[in-house]
């Protein structure tokens, strides 16, 4: 994971004309989001990603266009989900698949990492914590979007989000905050840094000694949430 941060990071350095208040973009120029990939049992990807316009090739689907006017969805083409989706695997090494419809001019994304459907569980794809009207070809994305490619996403009650700060003392108890990212609804009952969260979504976590900390909340019936990191001094 901290790789992927470190890799993402570095992307930063390219200086890239993308930061807030910036000109507009130029057509399918690169842009950099928050990417985030939940899969059956662990988090398989979870960093800043750059990624433009591009070809996509997959073992079930062959080799399409992903760039965002398939099937007229925008008029200019740009960075998408998918391609998003595909510049993380090249990067972080894992492996993704999916069988592609002429119908929709968009790939079906059947497996990434190890996670790979069955006949009741799927991939799903949210934009900012809410389900994409159209497949990851079609949704471009700008600059800081939150893109979460999450395995089981249909069955699932929430998609949590995980909020607290960003620095501690060492056995000083700071509190986190739960919720679900789609609606913003407190979420008791999550588990966070070995404690547990409470009607209002608070749960307060000690650490014991110092240096970097990660936080990650779950609970059965959700999607597990993003990474906080905690300088613990």
């Amino acid at each position: 994971m901290r790789s992927n941060v470190r890799t993402a990071i570095l992307l930063y350095s390219l200086g890239l004309n993308l930061a807030i208040g910036a000109p507009a973009p130029a057509i399918n120029s690169p842009q950099i989001v928050n990417l985030r990939i939940e899969g059956a049992t662990k988090t398989i990807y979870e960093a800043p990603i750059i990624s433009r316009g591009t070809n996509i090739t997959t073992a079930s689907g062959g080799t399409h266009i992903c760039d965002g006017t398939n099937l007229g969805a925008n008029a200019n083409p740009g960075a998408t989900c998918t391609t998003a989706l595909n510049a993380a695997s090249k990067i972080a090494g894992f492996g993704f698949d999916g069988t592609y419809s002429e119908d929709f001019q968009d790939y079906f994304i059947t497996s990434i990492g190890s996670s790979t459907q069955t006949s009741t569980q799927f991939w799903g794809l949210l934009l900012n914590y809410q389900f994409t009207p159209v497949g990851g070809c079609q949704q471009e994305t700008k600059a800081g979007d939150e893109v979460l490619w999450a395995f089981d996403a249909f069955n699932k009650s929430y998609f949590l989000r995980l909020r607290g700060p960003l620095v501690a003392k060492k056995g000083k108890a700071i509190t986190v905050k739960v919720t679900d990212g789609s609606s913003a609804v407190a979420i008791a009952g999550a588990t966070v840094g070995g404690q547990t969260t409470d009607a209002n979504g608070q749960a307060s976590v000690t650490f014991n000694s110092a240096g970097l900390k990660t936080l990650k909340a779950e609970r059965a019936d959700s999607i597990r949430s993003n990474t906080i990191v905690v300088v613990v001094t």
